[in-house]
């Protein structure tokens, strides 16, 4: 480590010394020219992970569990905004209900797949959440008697939604579910995949890119 250490901090140094020496460039244009490469690359390196990590970030749609809003191959760009903003602000970020987000599997292992998961926000946290005769609805605080969590959709999920299942969504956590819902062809929160806990959720998914006739915003 020391070693390491101590080339890296002397490469630096040269780097530095090099950079304000002017008079060497003059004279050393092909070192200059390296030098100008190797300092775009590195900016847009960092460029680029300061974007993915804050920002935005792509990923691509594999599997049936969201059709027919989403297909296998489309390319959908995250929001990291708001995610962002409430890291710094020391507070959970909660997605809106209806929403589409891209979040980690919280049942993934090191290794396999699926690491990476989307689907449709149902329930908040103390949401209760009543999936019954083939549709679902949300009890909370604001509404006793119950509400149809689809309502908040643009686009219609595809009924009757398979299974059935009554419970509470705990402090911390969400209630996702697929928009393909008939038998099996969606693996969330109703028939397996658990809770989504809030700290796992990437951000949610503002545009389709591609295919690019199909793009839009969500």
């Amino acid at each position: 480590m020391l070693i390491s250490h101590f080339k890296l901090t002397t490469c630096l140094h040269l780097c530095i010394m090099i950079f304000m020496n002017a008079s060497f460039l003059e004279r050393h244009q092909n070192f200059k020219d390296f030098f100008n490469i190797a300092i775009f690359i590195a900016i847009v390196a960092v460029g680029t992970i300061f974007v993915n990590s804050y920002v935005f970030r792509s990923f691509n749609v594999v599997g049936p569990s969201m059709e027919s809003t989403m297909y296998t191959g489309d390319k959908l760009i995250v929001n990291k905004i708001a995610p962002t903003a409430s890291q710094l602000g020391n507070k959970p970020y909660i997605p809106k209900r209806g929403q589409i987000i891209v979040f980690k599997n919280p049942q993934f292992q090191p290794g396999g797949e699926n690491e990476y998961i989307v689907k449709r926000v149902i329930g908040l946290p103390g949401d209760r959440v009543l999936l019954k005769d083939g549709h679902y609805t949300v009890y909370n605080k604001e509404n006793p008697d119950g509400f149809d969590p689809d309502k908040f959709n643009h686009n219609e999920p595809g009924k009757p939604t398979s299974g059935s299942t009554d419970v509470t969504v705990p402090t911390g956590s969400l209630f996702v579910s697929g928009d393909h819902r008939q038998e099996n062809y969606s693996y969330d929160s109703r028939n397996g995949l658990g809770f989504v806990p809030l700290n796992d959720v990437i951000g949610p998914v503002s545009f389709r890119i591609w295919p690019l006739n199909k793009l839009r915003a969500f």
